[in-house]
């Protein structure tokens, strides 16, 4: 007897039910979800697929993780509510000590949210407050989130439509997007240079110089994967500080784990002033987080920022053991992984026309799908193919694998599995995008 007949529901129901009484915002993969483990989804039929995507680089740990599970049931028998800014409790006073001892240099002082863009918009009022100045530079491509201080400083037109203005006073820089850059045939080093000497320019004709902060991803995710060359993220920093701003590192994505460091900006060896984190923190449970110096963080004073549930005790439980299960080999594993997996994707790169580039960091990487008989923007490199990547990404769930496009033409096939992926799953994702690629290529 299948499971539709068992429990009288079917994924059209549930869609069905989100159509009807949710708005209309959400994205259906026609995938609805009823059980995880692992790095395996089921759907209400009974039907399992292998997730690459983990919940939008999520559930780091894998879907339903013992150790996680157990701790935040432990925590639900004890306390569920306090608001911790008001009732202080154990489990948000202990992951913000272990924050201290994880996050790279001096970074010390938490404040607990609930998700990725109410951190940047939390760090973007402490950066505010410390410095005394008002002006924001983000990067043209970069993701922070959809509410509207910090779609403010996402720099992609299709987040924004029909919802500006949004907060004053942000202004982008380009993005160190090498395959599309003009200058893409520079050494690392002097593309590092040409890159963010970009930042400063803006800073000089694009505001008043009264920079409270630069906000940057370590490496762009919904921008398509964008890992910047060696040595840009100290020269922003260093532009920062010369004009008297901080650095704002927002780790939503590449946090907890992702880039086979804890922290993708330990690659760069820089500490940021202030370091957003969201998703991957408490492996599935809404929780946010945003980290800085004593000395900067002693800048908000009682009442400058509050939240009703952030912190909340379940969460925080979830998050210290989650931490607990990425220092005990996971974030090793997910380095290791990682090396095998760009050399196979670099394969994919030279077999295929149609794959421009493919890049990434540990378990975050990006295939930039292409069509090699175009020429793209600004006429660099192939044109950006959107079709193909969506026909891709339905021929992998098709064959039961859950794969995520993003990028700022939205052609990039995204690698972001839970890190607890095997080498054999690995394995059976990588032959199947080599086979809907070269499907998708007969004809050619």
């Amino acid at each position: 007897m299948s499971r539709k007949n068992r429990l009288e529901v079917a994924n059209e129901e549930v869609e069905d039910r989100y159509g009807e009484y949710l708005m209309p915002i959400w994205k259906s993969l026609n995938v609805p979800i009823e059980r995880a483990s692992g790095c395996v989804l089921e759907d209400f039929e009974g039907n399992e697929y292998l997730d690459v995507f983990s919940g939008i680089s999520v559930t780091n740990v894998g879907h339903g993780n013992d150790a996680v599970v157990e701790a935040a049931k432990n925590q639900l028998d004890k306390l569920v509510h306090s608001c911790s800014y008001v009732h202080p409790h154990q489990q948000a006073g202990r992951l913000a000590e272990r924050l201290a001892e994880v996050t790279p240099g001096d970074l010390k002082k938490s404040f607990f949210c609930n998700s990725g863009t109410e951190a940047v918009e939390g760090a973007v009022k402490l950066a505010r407050k410390y410095t005394g100045s008002k002006e924001v530079i983000a990067l043209e491509m970069g993701f922070h989130g959809r509410t509207l201080g910090s779609l403010a400083l996402t720099g992609n037109h299709s987040y924004k439509h029909e919802m500006g203005p949004t907060m004053n006073d942000a202004t982008h820089a380009p993005a160190p997007y090498r395959y599309r850059s003009e200058y893409r045939d520079l050494s690392d080093e002097e593309f590092a240079e040409r890159a963010a000497a970009t930042v400063e320019h803006v800073i000089g004709t694009h505001t008043s110089d009264d920079v409270a902060a630069i906000v940057v991803e370590p490496i762009m995710g919904e921008g398509g994967i964008v890992v910047p060359p060696a040595g840009w993220l100290q020269q922003v920093q260093e532009i920062a500080h010369d004009h008297d701003a901080l650095l704002v590192v927002d780790e939503v994505q590449t946090g907890y784990g992702r880039t086979g460091k804890l922290f993708a900006s330990e690659h760069a060896d820089v500490t940021p002033d202030i370091l957003t984190q969201a998703k991957g923190i408490a492996n599935g449970l809404p929780l946010g987080a945003f980290t800085a110096s004593e000395r900067v963080a002693d800048a908000f004073e009682s009442g400058d920022h509050l939240s009703t549930f952030g912190g909340n005790p379940v969460a925080c439980a979830a998050s210290l053991a989650t931490i607990d299960e990425l220092q005990d080999g996971i974030v090793d594993d997910a380095a290791s992984k990682g090396t095998w997996l760009s050399e196979q994707l670099d394969e994919l790169e030279s077999e295929f026309g149609v794959v421009g580039e493919t890049r990434g960091r540990g378990l975050m990487h990006g295939v930039e799908l292409v069509d090699p008989a175009e020429t793209g923007p600004r006429g660099v490199a192939a044109a950006p193919d959107a079709a193909l990547a969506s026909s891709v990404a339905k021929t992998l769930r098709e064959r039961g694998i859950i794969m995520g496009v993003g990028g700022y033409y939205k052609n990039v096939m995204r690698f972001q599995p839970p890190l607890t992926i095997t080498r054999n799953q690995l394995e059976r994702t990588v032959s199947a995008l080599r086979a809907a690629l070269r499907e998708e290529t007969t004809d050619e």
